[in-house]
Formats: structure tokens, sequence, C-alpha cells
């Protein structure tokens, strides 16, 4: 027997239009590429969003067509995600500090038709316009009047503003109504190894996680809440949360291109933020600014929640936003072929009045499950392993928004028999269901037929005073396979060696975990989404010499 209630489709257009309705005077603020404040709200993102595709339906945009964008966090792309997505076409949002050999793949991949872009990137366009074979027009994400200011040899241009004010509002203009499995965005990942994999996200899949992620043991987002959206729309849509924040009522605060620790404190400061969400690199920023200028965060500042993911945050980060910013560090990990949301680090009941200390053990961990995720682990006979806090296993994942296949059906088969996702990390699930990441299965180094965690080591390594940041890799080794190297990158100004190091992890570590040398570099290798470039250091010290080799 079939349950008797109407069968709506879960469509991103219905978010708009919620917040139109309910939120209209909730402001969106984003600071510009100019480096102006630009205020708008939900019922001007709607009426302009609205505008946008009607513009885009002449242009011949359809279901099915794919958008490309080239764009900062600003109100314009958040506009370009509703327009776009409400008619049924796919929005494609490109990484633009991908290698220009990954950019001209997937815009080809992608098959776009049409890209928009921030003017940061028309050099980028510029350059690279006649390989994009696919892209029959492009606009510039400004006013008509700058156009031959910014990109006089860009073919086919035109301007976003243009699209907007040439198009009047249609009052009979409504969203059109499909089935909630047609595709809505296409993100790539950052492709550390070989060429970047195409996740084809849903309507359906997008609300579903949309609905978890604004929950209040996730992201909380609410009509009470602020959020600075550091994580850029091109990476996994912002972590879903312009959806979340439609879908409740949220303030948005967009950064566009200015994620230094100033455009970062002032921002956090003058739109009293209560949430914001990036990578443990733009955070280390913003220390260094408030370090830099004997700033008082406690006093200054309104935020709650600093939301980390990308990669772990070490546990000098999570001490220093609670003590100094009365700010609770939230882990949440997930990926591209989860869109992203996997586990997030709320405490529980039992946790609330530990001591400090303890607490900072909790908050270490990447967090348990969020409803609709599956979580396995398994060895290496692909045999599951148990959830006791000690079996470390291939962690493996099944869900509503998790990827069943890469676009273009890339890399074949990519599910187990179980109808499960290898995510490529190795990790510990405890009793309570909290997973600890050990390392990427490619990125642990195996020493006399142990693991010795790389993730560890550096959460570790980067609290030693003087380093401003801190890799681990394995090095070739003649009795024991693999031993740990440390590369370091200074603060500035500071006086370090190898000796204070390693007294400094001394006590700290399991001592047959002391990496065999430490070595100072300029600056650490990143990838496009702001992560440690493991095998480009890999790489580079391939052919170092051990001092105990």
């Amino acid at each position: 027997m079939l349950g008797l209630m109407q069968d709506k489709p879960l469509l991103i257009s219905s978010l708009l239009e919620h917040a139109e309705r309910f939120h209209p005077e909730v402001e969106v603020v984003s600071k510009t590429v100019e480096g102006t404040i630009h205020r708008t709200n939900w019922r001007e993102i709607g009426q302009r969003a609205r505008r946008l595709a009607i513009s885009l339906e002449k242009q011949g945009v359809k279901k099915g067509s794919v958008v490309a964008t080239l764009a900062w966090n600003t109100h314009r792309h958040v506009e370009l995600y509703f327009a776009v997505m409400g008619l049924g076409a796919v929005l494609h949002t490109i990484n633009p500090r991908l290698s220009p050999e990954h950019l001209d793949y997937i815009v080809n991949h992608a098959e776009g038709e049409i890209l928009f872009f921030d003017t940061t990137f028309a050099p980028i366009v510029e350059k690279m316009q006649e390989r994009f074979g696919h892209v029959k027009r492009f606009y510039a994400m400004a006013a008509e009047a700058t156009l031959d200011k910014i990109a006089p040899k860009i073919r086919d241009l035109g301007s976003y503003e243009a699209l907007i004010d040439n198009t009047p509002a249609d009052p009979a203009f409504t969203w059109p109504q499909f089935d909630e499995r047609t595709a809505s965005s296409l993100c790539y990942t950052s492709g550390t190894t070989g060429n970047p994999k195409g996740v084809l996200y849903s309507h359906r899949s997008t609300i579903l996680h949309a609905c978890v992620g604004g929950l209040p043991d996730i992201m909380n987002t609410s009509a009470n809440a602020t959020i600075l959206v550091v994580v850029p729309l091109f990476h996994v849509n912002a972590w879903g949360l312009p959806y979340s924040a439609a879908m409740t009522g949220t303030k948005l605060v967009l950064p566009g291109p200015h994620m230094d620790g100033k455009s970062m404190y002032e921002l956090l400061r003058d739109e009293r933020v209560t949430l914001a969400a990036g990578v443990p690199t733009v955070w280390q920023m913003l220390f260094q600014y408030v370090d830099a200028n004997s700033l008082k965060p406690r006093e200054d500042l309104c935020l709650k929640t600093a939301l980390v993911g990308g990669s772990a945050a070490p546990r000098m980060m999570i001490e220093r936003f609670d003590r100094e910013f009365d700010t609770f560090l939230l882990h949440a990990w997930g990926m591209t072929e989860m869109s992203p949301l996997g586990v997030v680090c709320q405490l529980l009941p039992k946790h609330q009045h530990l001591p400090a200390e303890q607490r900072y053990d909790v908050q270490m961990k990447q967090g348990r499950a969020v409803w609709g995720v599956q979580l396995k682990i398994v060895d290496e006979d692909n045999q599951r392993l148990p959830h006791d806090g000690k079996a470390r296993g291939r962690l493996l994942v099944s869900g509503p928004w998790i990827v069943d296949s890469y676009f273009k059906g890339e890399g074949g088969k990519i599910l187990d028999e179980e109808g499960f996702f290898d995510t490529g990390d190795v990790a510990v699930i405890d009793d309570d269901g909290y997973i600890t990441l050990v390392d990427r299965s490619k990125d642990v180094i195996k020493s006399g037929g142990e693991w010795i965690s790389s993730i560890d080591l550096e959460n570790v390594a980067v609290g030693c005073p003087g380093i401003a940041m801190a890799a681990v890799i394995g090095v070739s080794h003649p009795k024991w396979q693999e031993r740990p190297l440390l590369v370091c990158v200074k603060k500035p100004g500071a006086e370090l060696d190898k000796s204070t190091v390693l007294s400094y992890l001394e006590g700290k570590i399991a001592k047959w975990w002391t990496p065999d040398d430490v070595v100072f570099i300029d600056a650490l290798p990143l990838t496009a989404t702001g992560k440690i470039y493991k095998l480009g250091l890999r790489q580079q010290f391939k052919d170092y010499q051990l001092p105990t080799a």
C-alpha cells in the first residue's frame, strides 16, 4: 500500500521561492572583486535570478544544458546558482586554481555552452578561450560599460549586468517543474592524480543534503544566524551552504576574492558573523592578522562556530579558537563525491562538562555520520572491521547524496558489491560512532609493518612555537621500508632548527613515530582546494637521503 500524500518534486527553485516569500529582507552581503561592499537580500536575489533565467532561455539554455562559472563568492554567483539550476540546466563551477591543463580538460569534458567569469579571471579566459571549443558565449560578471577595459580580446563577450538589465521582469514567469532526479550541478575533483573526475549532483540529492546540513546538530543554519562563506562556491557548492541558507533564511556574507586575514576579520566583526566556514589555511591567515595587530577577538567578534573541513584542523587551532575567540571549532568531513557532507563533530551531552583538554580530544575527531550517510571500514580483504576505536581500515560510504558513478562513466564501476564508495581514507570508528581519519591511504607511512599517521604527526608538529605549517611524508628506508620526514615552514622571524622541533615532539608522540629528519622550506605546495599537496612533496623529496638510512 502506498501513502496518500502529494508527490511534489524536490527542486532547488523551491528553496529560492521560500527565501523570497518568508525571508525577503534577510541580507546577502558581498565583498566585490573591486573591494567594495554590496548589499542585497533574498527578495532581490530571487528577482534577478528570474530575469537572468529568462535571458538564458532566450539564448537557448534549456534542461540539460551546461553553463560554466569561473567566479568567486559573490551575490552574482549565488544568482547564477538558482537561475541555471532552476531552469533544469546544469551549473558547472570551475576551480580557477587548477592548472591550465586541467582547466582545458574539464571545460571541454563538461561541454559547457556559456561561461560566466569574474573580471579577476579575464586573463585566464583570454589566454585559453580558443581551447574552450564548446563555449559559444562568454559573459564578464560586470557592467557593460567596463567590457572594453576588462577583456577587449575575448570573443563573443557579453555583460552579466546587461543580461539582467535588458530583460524586464515577467510576472507570468514560473520555474519549470521536472523530475527531481534531474542533474543540477557539476563539480570536478581536484585531480591530484590523473585528470579530474566530474561529480554530477541532482536536485533530489542537493535538497536532501541541504535539509540535513541545516539541522541544529549539523551546521545549524537559521534566520538567527549569519554565515561567512569562505569555502568557495566553486568547491563542492560551498559545502551546500547557499542551499541551506535559502531554506532557513540565513544571512550570507560572501568575501569574493578577499580571503586575507584582514578582510576576514573585518567581515566577521562588521557583519556580526555567527558561523564561518573554511579550510584550515584560511584560519591560519586570520590568526596571523590577529597576532600582527594585537587584536582582541573575544571583544570584537560574536563568532560562535568555525566550521572546518577540507583537511583536519590541528589541536592548536581548536584551542586557540576556544580561548581567544570563544568560538567552537566544528570539524566536518566529506568530499566532492559526497556533496560533500559525511560526518560532523558535534559534542554529545556527556562531553559538555568535560575539562577543556578532554573536550579538545573529542573535537580532534572528524565526527559522527549525519542522517543518510552509512559508513564502514574494511581490511585489505574487504572484510568489515569493528567500530571499537582501535581497528583501522579503509573508509567506505553510501547514501542518497553520494556518487554512484563519475560523469561520462570515467573510472568505470566505483562502488563495491554493497553499493559503498571507497573514500581513499584510512579511519578508526569508536563506540559512539566518531570517526578519526588516520590518513589518506596513499599518505599513511608504513614503517616496519606498522602504520604512522601523517595527520597525527602534523597536528602535533604545527603546535611547536615558530612553525607556521607542517607536513609529514614517508621517505624510503632500507630497513623500515618508510620513515617519516617532517617538512616545515617557519613563521616570519622565527629561529628554529631540527633539534628544537624534535625536542618539542618528545613525549607528545610514540617514540618510534619520531621523524628521522626535519627540513625547512619557504612554502608548502597546496592543491587547488587549499590542502597540502602531498604528491608534490613526495616528488620533491623522492631522492631525499635520510640520515638514518
